[in-house]
């Protein structure tokens, strides 16, 4: 099985973190969630991967060619204008050779859920299963609604409103195709937003072929704007992958570190500061003297002024 990432988002809402980085490459204790959302499907035996990408976006290319696993091999695909998860679908169709698992970069579900995912598709040979999760009524409007029938999807809606909505059930940006899927592509039509919706090449198989497999999972990180960014290192700092960096460039005296928290070896920090806990500190940061920081990201290069206090935030 192959894995498709797309991360040619802009990431318009997580400004000013994407003013310098995509929101690929937007970091999670020293990885950036595109990295961490292929975390969760190498752990689940996948090695072949097409990334799609914007054309501007040349530090992803060297994030991944900077990666010592040459058992992974990754493939570049650039998408020039953003049109869509369909438009997306089928500039990586070429290099798509099996059955194949896409993800969004900014979703991220847990290593176990992806292992259903391909345990289902697999044991009931399927031409489509969707990840699902139920979602709060004010949520609808902003997802993909699906209908089911028997425990199977038999209908899916992008993005309707409450009222035309068939359940509170997403479909979250996570599926596992079978080559089928890629013969509907060319007859997806723009919607009214201009774009080529995934939804309408999945309803179309729906349409000829019968109901699709979903599997729930309870929940997802997903990153849409800073405050997003923040749980997500939070999440992962919790979750013992963190750890204290005693040995930072430059750290002041009377300077307290409460974990847990990470910081880039890289950083300085200056004297009667107290840091932590859950609090992430990317490369080059400049920390000067008397602040404290918790539970806050600190981005590289950023420069956190003396006697400030830092809490609850994300500072670019």
């Amino acid at each position: 099985m192959q894995g498709l990432i797309l991360a040619a988002g802009k990431g318009t809402r997580l400004h000013p973190i994407t003013a310098t980085r995509s929101k690929a490459m937007a970091p999670v204790l020293e990885r950036p969630i595109v990295a961490r959302v292929m975390d969760t499907l190498v752990a689940n035996g996948i090695r072949r991967f097409v990334l799609i990408i914007s054309e501007e976006d040349q530090e992803i290319r060297r994030y991944f060619s900077q990666r010592n696993e040459p058992e992974l091999d990754v493939c570049f695909v650039v998408q020039q204008e953003r049109l869509g998860m369909a438009n997306a679908l089928s500039l990586a169709a070429p290099h798509l050779h099996e059955n194949f698992i896409l993800s969004a970069c900014d979703n991220l579900t847990s290593a176990e859920h992806v292992a259903e995912l391909i345990e289902t598709h697999q044991g009931q040979q399927e031409d489509a299963t969707l990840s699902l999760m139920e979602v709060a009524r004010e949520r609808i409007q902003s997802t993909g609604i699906v209908e089911l029938r028997d425990g199977r999807i038999a209908r899916i809606v992008e993005k309707p409103t409450p009222e035309e909505a068939p359940s509170n059930i997403s479909s979250l940006p996570l599926y596992i195709f079978s080559q089928m899927l890629l013969r509907y592509l060319p007859r997806v039509k723009p919607s009214a937003r201009g774009e080529y919706e995934l939804q309408d090449a999945i309803q179309m198989l729906i349409d000829e072929r019968g109901p699709v497999a979903g599997v729930y999972t309870e929940g997802r990180l997903q990153l849409t704007n800073p405050a997003d960014l923040l749980a997500l290192n939070r999440h992962y700092l919790a979750n013992g992958n963190g750890s204290t960096q005693i040995r930072p460039a430059h750290l002041g005296q009377n300077t307290r570190l409460h974990t847990p928290l990470r910081i880039d070896p890289t950083v300085a920090i200056g004297d009667n500061c107290a840091i932590g806990p859950n609090v992430y500190l990317e490369r080059g940061c400049q920390i000067g003297e008397g602040v404290t920081i918790r539970d806050a990201v600190v981005l590289r290069n950023a420069t956190v002024a003396d006697g400030s206090r830092v809490e609850g935030c994300v500072v670019a």
